[in-house]
C-alpha cells in the first residue's frame, strides 16, 4: 500500500503537466488547405506528446462561436488546457470574450487581431483577456507580393500589354474582414505600385469559393476585355477564374495568366504545367508552429520574453516547378510525420534562442 502511494505521488507532477489542445478550424473538413493545416498540427502534436482535438467550423463563422461555447460548457476536468483559433471573418474578439473566465488559455494562429475596431474590442494579449497568450501569423503580405510580382514579370515576358502599353489585372480576393485576406491584398498592391506599368481594372471578393470566383470572372472578362492577368487570393478562386476563361475559348498560361496561393495538389500541378504563372504557399504550417510555442510555454519557456506576444513570421514559399516536385515527394499524401517538430522547440533544444518558422527549411 505504501509503495502504491509513493507511485501516485511520483506520478502526480507528470500528470499535472498533461497538455491538451483544441483547434477550432475555420475551414471545411474536406477543404484541402484547412485539412492540410490540421494534418500538420496532428503530426506536431504526436511528436510533442500533446493531445489534440480538431473541430471544423465548416466556413460558418457562427458555428465557430458555437464550438467555443461547447468547449467552455464542458466540466472543468474535460476542458482542453489550450485552444487555438483564427480570426477568420473577424470572429477573434468574440471568441476571446467567450473563453474569458473559463480558465482555458487561448492563442490565435493563421490570422490575428490587426484591425483597429477589433483591437479596440480585444486590447492586447494578457491584458483585458488575461488568458489570451498571444498570436502567430504567417506574414501574409509576402504571399500577395510574391505572386503579384511573378505574375507581372510573366505578363511582360509573354507580351500581354494592351494597346495603351500597360498590363491590365483583375483581382479576386477572399473576403473583406479576414486579416490574412487583407494583408495578401496589401502585398499585391505593393507589387503593382512598384511595377509602374500595371492597372488593376477591378477587384472582387469571392469568399474563397471556386464557384463564386468562376461566376464573377465570367462578367469580369466581359467587362474588361484588355485584362490578361488574374491575381487570386487562393488556389480555388484562381481555378474558378481559369474555368471561366476556358469557357471563352482561352488558354490559361498562354493568352491569360493566373496566380494562386496554397499548396493543393492541383495548384502544384498547375505551376508545373504552366497553367499557373505564380504560386505561393506553405503557410498552413502556422498551426503546427503554434503548437510548438504552446508546448514551450506549458513547460516553462514563455515566448513573451524572447519573441513578443504577437508574432508575424515569414512562412510563404514562392513555388517553381522544382520546389513543387520536392513538396509532392515529401508531403504529397499530406503526411507530415517525417518532420521532427521537437527540433524547433526551445524546451527540447535549450540553446535555441529564436524561433525560425520558415516553411522553406522543411523542403531542404
Amino acid at each position: 500500500m505504501r509503495r502504491l502511494l509513493w507511485l501516485v505521488l511520483l506520478c502526480a507532477p507528470a500528470l499535472s503537466w498533461a497538455m491538451s489542445v483544441a483547434f477550432i478550424n475555420p475551414g471545411k473538413s474536406d477543404e484541402v488547405y484547412w485539412l492540410t493545416a490540421a494534418r500538420a498540427m496532428q503530426s506536431a502534436a504526436e511528436r510533442l506528446g500533446v493531445e489534440l482535438e480538431v473541430h471544423y467550423a465548416e466556413r460558418q463563422h457562427l458555428r465557430a462561436l458555437d464550438l467555443a461555447r461547447e468547449l467552455v460548457a464542458r466540466p472543468p476536468e474535460r476542458r482542453p488546457t489550450y485552444v487555438i483559433f483564427s480570426n477568420d471573418y473577424g470572429t477573434g474578439p468574440e471568441l476571446l470574450r467567450l473563453f474569458d473566465g473559463s480558465g482555458i488559455k487561448v492563442m490565435l494562429a493563421f490570422s490575428g487581431i490587426v484591425e483597429a475596431v477589433d483591437r479596440a474590442q480585444s486590447g492586447q494579449p494578457r491584458g483585458r483577456y488575461r488568458h489570451w497568450l498571444g498570436s502567430l501569423e504567417p506574414r501574409a503580405d509576402d504571399a500577395g507580393y510574391q505572386t503579384a510580382r511573378w505574375l507581372i514579370e510573366a505578363g511582360r515576358r509573354a507580351g500581354l500589354k494592351a494597346a495603351d502599353g500597360r498590363l491590365h489585372m483583375l483581382v479576386i480576393s477572399g473576403d473583406r474582414s479576414t486579416p490574412s485576406s487583407i494583408r495578401r491584398g496589401e502585398g499585391m498592391r505593393r507589387a503593382v505600385s512598384e511595377a509602374g506599368d500595371v492597372s488593376v481594372d477591378q477587384e472582387v471578393f469571392a469568399s474563397w469559393k471556386r464557384e463564386k470566383a468562376e461566376e464573377q470572372a465570367e462578367w469580369l472578362f466581359a467587362r474588361h476585355a484588355q485584362a490578361r492577368l488574374v491575381w487570386a487570393g487562393s488556389d480555388q478562386m484562381a481555378f474558378g477564374a481559369m474555368h471561366a476563361w476556358e469557357k471563352r475559348g482561352g488558354k490559361p498560361g498562354r493568352d491569360a495568366l493566373f496566380s494562386a496561393i496554397n499548396t493543393s495538389r492541383e495548384a502544384l500541378e498547375g505551376i508545373r504545367s504552366g497553367r499557373l504563372s505564380a504560386l505561393s504557399g506553405g503557410h498552413f504550417i502556422a498551426g503546427a508552429w503554434a503548437l510548438v510555442m504552446l508546448y514551450d510555454y506549458h513547460h516553462g519557456r514563455d515566448f513573451a520574453a524572447e519573441e513578443g506576444l504577437e508574432l508575424e513570421q515569414p512562412m510563404f514559399v514562392a513555388f517553381d516547378s522544382r520546389l513543387a516536385e520536392r513538396f509532392e515527394r515529401r508531403f504529397g499524401e499530406l503526411d507530415f510525420s517525417g518532420i521532427d517538430f521537437s527540433r524547433y522547440s526551445k524546451v527540447k533544444n535549450p540553446r535555441l534562442k529564436r524561433y525560425d518558422f520558415r516553411f522553406r527549411q522543411l523542403l531542404d
